[in-house]
C-alpha cells in the first residue's frame, strides 16, 4: 500500500472527526476511565487499548473474520476481493447474528482513509494482516488507539493463528480464541490424517500476475498447503527475497515443478493455456503430468483460499483437499477437477 499524504485541511476534518469519536455524545463506546485495559505488541512498538471495545475498524483485510469467529462484528472493514456485503465471505456470514452490516471502506490504491475511518467513530483500528506504514499508523492513531502487524513476521504475512489468539486478546476472550485455533488446526490435521500422500510430496501456490508471482513460506496461502503435509521447494525463499511474494524469473521456473501446484486465476480457461505457451513452463513434469491445481478467483472458493482466516479455512479444507489428491496420485489420467462452488 502506498503512503497516504493528507491535506492540512484533510488532516484537521480527521482530527475533529476523532475528537468526537472519543467524546461523551450517545453510542460512542466510551466506557470510561476505570475500563480494563491491555497492551498488545505490534510492528511499531505497542498500543494501550480497552479491552472489548465497542467499535472495531479493521484496516486488516481478513481481520474481520477473527472478530465475527469471536462473536464481534466490526463496524467498518476494508475490501479486498470485491463482491460481499459488508466484506463478509459466504464462509463468515452466519455470524452476523442479525447485527448491521459493517461499512466496507474501499480501497483507493493509496492505503486507509483516515476520514472515512473517523467518521465510523472507532473505539480501536485493527490492522494484523496488512502492509500498515509508519505514517499511516501515526495518521490513524490520531482517531484511535491502532493495533497494527506484528513485527515478527512480514507484512500481510501473519499466520491465522496468531491473528485469531490477538484479536481473542483484545475481546478478552483468549481461551475461546484458543478453541477455536485448536478446532480448526484439527480439521486441517483430520484432512493430512486422510492423505498420507501428501507428507513429504512438493507444493506451491502462484498467481498469473504479470507473468508467475509465487507465494512464499511467509505467505498464508503456502502456509496451508505445509500444514497438510506438503513440503516448499527448496530455494523458494531465496528466490523471493524478503517479501510474502514475488515474480520470478522464466529461468527460475524449476521452482514450480512440483508435486501439486496451485494457481489462482481470473480465468482458468484462458490464463492456463496462456501459461503453457512459456516454453520452460510447458516442458515441467507437473505440466506434462497434469499435476496443475486451478482455482477460479472470481469464485466463493478462489475468495477463499486467500482469505486463510479460522473461519474460511475449514470452507477451503473441503474444497482443496480433495484437487491436491487428484494431482499427487500418480495417474497422469486424473483430471484436477475443480469444486462445484
Amino acid at each position: 500500500m502506498s503512503q497516504n499524504r493528507l491535506t492540512a485541511t484533510a488532516l484537521a476534518a480527521v482530527l475533529l472527526l476523532g475528537a468526537a469519536a472519543c467524546g461523551s455524545g450517545d453510542d460512542t463506546g466510551d466506557s470510561g476511565g476505570d475500563a480494563a485495559k491491555v497492551t498488545i505488541g505490534h510492528k511499531f512498538g505497542s498500543t494501550e487499548v480497552p479491552v472489548d471495545p465497542e467499535r472495531v475498524v479493521t484496516v486488516g483485510l481478513t481481520d474481520q473474520d477473527a472478530l465475527l469467529a469471536l462473536g464481534k462484528v466490526p463496524v467498518g472493514t476494508t475490501e479486498w476481493l470485491g463482491g460481499y456485503e459488508g466484506a463478509i465471505g459466504p464462509w463468515a456470514a452466519d455470524r452476523l447474528g442479525g447485527k448491521a452490516v459493517p461499512t466496507v471502506l474501499k480501497d483507493t490504491g493509496t492505503g486507509p482513509q483516515p476520514e472515512k475511518i473517523a467518521a465510523l467513530r472507532p473505539d480501536v483500528i485493527l490492522a494484523l494482516y496488512s502492509g500498515l506504514t509508519k505514517e499511516q499508523y501515526t495518521t490513524l492513531s490520531k482517531i484511535a488507539p491502532v493495533v497494527a502487524q506484528p513485527k515478527e513476521y512480514r507484512d500481510f504475512g501473519i499466520p491465522w493463528q496468531k491473528q485469531t489468539e490477538t484479536v481473542g486478546t483484545l475481546l478478552g476472550k483468549a481461551d475461546e480464541a484458543k478453541k477455536i485455533v485448536a478446532d480448526t488446526e484439527r480439521t486441517i490435521a483430520d484432512a493430512a490424517a486422510a492423505h498420507p500422500e501428501f507428507k513429504g510430496a512438493t507444493a506451491a501456490a502462484a498467481t498469473a500476475y504479470e507473468g508467475m508471482f509465487v507465494y512464499g513460506s511467509q505467505d498464508t496461502r503456502p502456509r496451508l498447503l505445509t500444514s497438510l503435509g506438503f513440503d516448499l521447494p527448496e530455494g523458494l525463499d531465496k528466490a523471493i527475497g524478503d517479501r510474502f511474494g514475488a515474480n520470478i524469473s522464466k529461468e527460475r521456473t524449476d521452482l514450480l515443478d512440483t508435486d501439486a501446484l496451485v494457481w489462482l486465476m481470473a480465468d482458468p480457461a484462458k490464463d492456463g493455456p496462456k501459461l503453457r505457451e512459456e516454453p520452460l513452463y510447458a516442458k515441467l513434469d507437473v505440466v506434462k503430468e497434469g499435476r496443475e491445481v486451478y482455482v477460479d478467483e472470481s469464485t466463493d472458493f478462489g475468495s477463499a483460499i486467500s482469505f486463510v482466516s479460522a473461519l474460511s479455512l475449514p470452507y477451503t479444507v473441503e474444497r482443496l483437499v480433495p484437487m491436491l489428491a487428484a494431482a499427487v496420485d500418480g495417474e497422469t489420467a486424473t483430471k484436477v477437477a475443480s469444486p462445484a462452488s
